[in-house]
C-alpha cells in the first residue's frame, strides 16, 4: 500500500507541470470554502454524471434527516423495485430493511442503486416524485445545466451535469452538512457482516484524502469527486471521462497535488470563483466515451459475439487435426472478460460495466 501510494504521489509531482495537456475531458481544481477556482477546464460541457448523480441523493436524504422527516436509526424497507435495480447494489430482498444511517452509508460508500430508491420511496413516496425534488434542488443550488432521471446514476439520455454544477452540490454537502464527513471517508461500510467497500482509491493512496464520490458508466467513462486536506486546507478535484479507475485516480490525485503545491502562489492573484468563472461560449454537449474506457463489456456486444463466431469457425478447421491428436482443442477463453480497474469491477458483466459505481 505505502509502494502505491508512492506511485500515485511521483506521478502526481510529475505531472504538475503539465495539467492542461494531460486529459480532454472536463476536471476542475477549487478551494470549497471559497469556490476559488485554481484549474478549470471544459468545466460547462454537458457530461453524464453516473453515480456523481448521488451526492445530490445524499443532500436530500440528509436535508430530510435535519427537517425529522426521517431519523438516522429509522428502518426502511427494500421494495421490488429497489431490487430490480442492477449492480452496484446492497442486493437486499423484498421487505429487507435498513436504518437510515446504513443506507446512507451504503449509497456513498458502496455506491449502491437499490438503495437510492429505497431513500427516494422513504423520503418522497416514489423515485419519480423523488427525482422531481432532485431537479429542483439542483436548480436552486445554481446547477444550470443539470437534469437529473433517476436517483442513482444510471444510463439514461437526460441524466446530465456539468463538472462546474457538480462542484456546487459538493460544495453545499460540506458545506450544510459537515457532520456527515466521516461517510464521505470511510474506505468501507458494513450490513451485517458483510463487508461493502469504497471505489474511491485515493483514500488508500493519496495523502490527506478525505472523499467523496466516484462514479462511472460506459458513456460517462470514469468520473471523481476528490477532496482532500492538508494543514486545514481542503481542496476539490473534478474529473470527468478518464478511461480507466488508474487514470481517473491519477488525475485528480495530480490536480490535489498542484493545488497543494502551488496555492501560496496562486493566491496572490485574484482568482474566479465557481461563480464569477466565465462560461464557455464553446461548451460542448453530450457526448459519449464509451469506445476508450477500459472496460471489455463496454463495446459493442453484438460485433465481439459475431467476430468470435467468425474466429471460431475459422479457428477449428485449423485445430482439428490438433484435437485428434491430442484429444485438447488448442483453444483458450479471452482474459478480457476478467479485467479490472483500480478499485472497481470493469467488466464482471455488462450489467455491472454499466453500473455507475
Amino acid at each position: 500500500m505505502r509502494a502505491r501510494a508512492a506511485q500515485i504521489a511521483a506521478i502526481a509531482i510529475f505531472w504538475l507541470g503539465g495539467i492542461v495537456s494531460a486529459s480532454a475531458n472536463p476536471a476542475l481544481l477549487f478551494e470549497p470554502s471559497t469556490g476559488k477556482v485554481l484549474y478549470s477546464e471544459d468545466v460547462d460541457d454537458v457530461w453524464y454524471p453516473a453515480s456523481l448523480t448521488k451526492l445530490t441523493t445524499a443532500y436530500i436524504a440528509f436535508e430530510a434527516v435535519r427537517d425529522g422527516k426521517l431519523h438516522l436509526d429509522d428502518k426502511i424497507p427494500c421494495s421490488l423495485i429497489a431490487t430490480l435495480q442492477p449492480p452496484s447494489k446492497a442486493g437486499l430482498k423484498v421487505g429487507q430493511t435498513l436504518t437510515v444511517k446504513q443506507a446512507l452509508q451504503a449509497v456513498i460508500v458502496k455506491s449502491a442503486n437499490d438503495v437510492t430508491v429505497m431513500l427516494a420511496e422513504a423520503i418522497s413516496g416514489s423515485e419519480s416524485a423523488f427525482v422531481e425534488k432532485m431537479n429542483a434542488t439542483a436548480q436552486r443550488l445554481g446547477m444550470t445545466r443539470t437534469h437529473f432521471d433517476n436517483t442513482n446514476g444510471l444510463p439514461s439520455p437526460g441524466q446530465l451535469t456539468t463538472a462546474r454544477d457538480l462542484a456546487k452540490i459538493a460544495t453545499a454537502v460540506i458545506r450544510d452538512f459537515p457532520e456527515y464527513a466521516s461517510y464521505w471517508s470511510m474506505p468501507a461500510m458494513y450490513i451485517g457482516k458483510r463487508r461493502l467497500g469504497s471505489h474511491n482509491a485515493l483514500l488508500r493512496t493519496f495523502e490527506g484524502a478525505d472523499g467523496m464520490k466516484t462514479g462511472f458508466t460506459c458513456d460517462s467513462g470514469y468520473n471523481v469527486a476528490a477532496t482532500a486536506t492538508r494543514d486545514g486546507h481542503r481542496l476539490m478535484a473534478i474529473v470527468l471521462g478518464e478511461s480507466s479507475g488508474n487514470e481517473r485516480a491519477l488525475r485528480s490525485a495530480a490536480l490535489l497535488e498542484y493545488g497543494f503545491q502551488d496555492y501560496a502562489w496562486k493566491d496572490y492573484f485574484k482568482m474566479p470563483t465557481l461563480d464569477t468563472l466565465p462560461a464557455d461560449p464553446d461548451a460542448k454537449g453530450i457526448r459519449s466515451v464509451r469506445e476508450s474506457v477500459a472496460a471489455w463489456s463496454c463495446r459493442d456486444h453484438q460485433h465481439h459475439t459475431a467476430k468470435h463466431k467468425h474466429h471460431k469457425r475459422k479457428k477449428s478447421k485449423v485445430t482439428a487435426s490438433k484435437k485428434d491428436a491430442t484429444g485438447e482443442s488448442a483453444a483458450r477463453p479471452s482474459a478480457k472478460g476478467t479485467a479490472h480497474a483500480a478499485g472497481e469491477t470493469a467488466a464482471a458483466a455488462p450489467k455491472a460495466a454499466n453500473a455507475a459505481p
